[in-house]
């Protein structure tokens, strides 16, 4: 279905996928929907910023971003930030990701919405305004205890990042995640996120839960339905194409970014 629909419009994607970004699950949505698309590698500076490149196809220079091509549009669609690209890309080649929102006989009452579509609806936003903000600070306080300062300035800023990660990061992390667990856990069969069906959500939480992965916030041991969650959808045929896709275009080997090293 979804294939055929990006057929009939003879529409032709790129992917702007930089590494260690996003930009991944974008490259695992498309995979999933079977759809026909190139990529473009861009590499990390050394600073880790994208290189002046990517800001040629936005202004903001991040990564995911695409281009669509269509007999329809007069010039290239550019999309950038991952919940405005899967929404797109599913609204037009693969609306089954997105659970069905009224049930029969009652479209448009408020407060109606099925249970799968207020899960999806919440995790789209919940991904990056409340769980990454928490990821992205312990990136920081990890960069600051690493940071090449002189020696006698050593204790001083790893005393500043263990205070941002004691009365921040840490408990937050934990909060958020023992939120997921049970979240995960009210699931139908606990198999994705939002019900027994992958969604659009999933593509969006995949990133951050493998940061999660990554810090060692999240185990086995820690939060067992999350992990599991993770392993299994690091599991998916379309996800391991995804991964054989970029290390074929890259000429670099790819790795989840809960395997990368910190």
């Amino acid at each position: 279905m979804s294939a055929v629909a990006k057929a009939d419009q003879g529409a032709k994607l790129t992917v702007h996928w930089l590494n260690e970004s996003r930009g991944q699950r974008i490259v695992w949505l498309l995979e999933e929907l079977n759809l026909d698309y190139d990529i473009k590698i861009y590499f990390r500076q050394e600073d880790k910023h994208s290189p002046p490149e990517l800001k040629q196809v936005t202004p903001l220079g991040k990564s995911p971003a695409i281009t669509i091509e269509a007999p329809s549009l007069e010039k290239p669609l550019v999309l950038a930030e991952s919940g405005a690209i899967v929404e797109y890309i599913a609204d037009h080649f693969g609306t089954h990701l997105i659970p069905k929102r009224y049930p029969d006989g009652s479209d448009g009452l408020v407060g109606a919405e099925t249970k799968e579509w207020l899960r999806h609806r919440f995790l789209m936003h919940y991904a990056e305004g409340s769980l990454m903000p928490v990821l992205f600070t312990g990136l920081l306080t990890h960069n600051i205890r690493k940071a090449p300062v002189p020696f006698f300035l050593k204790f001083i800023t790893r005393k500043i990042a263990d205070m941002v990660d004691g009365n921040f990061t840490t408990p937050e992390l934990k909060l958020n995640l023992t939120y997921l667990e049970t979240f995960l856990s009210e699931s139908p069969e606990n198999e994705f996120l939002c019900g027994p069906n992958l969604t659009v959500a999933d593509f969006m939480m995949i990133f951050a839960l493998e940061a999660a992965v990554l810090f060692r916030a999240l185990n086995e041991t820690s939060y067992p339905k999350l992990y599991s969650y993770v392993r299994r959808i690091q599991n998916r045929d379309a996800y391991k194409r995804a991964g054989e896709k970029v290390s074929e275009v890259s000429g670099v080997k790819y790795v989840p970014f809960s395997e990368s090293k910190l």
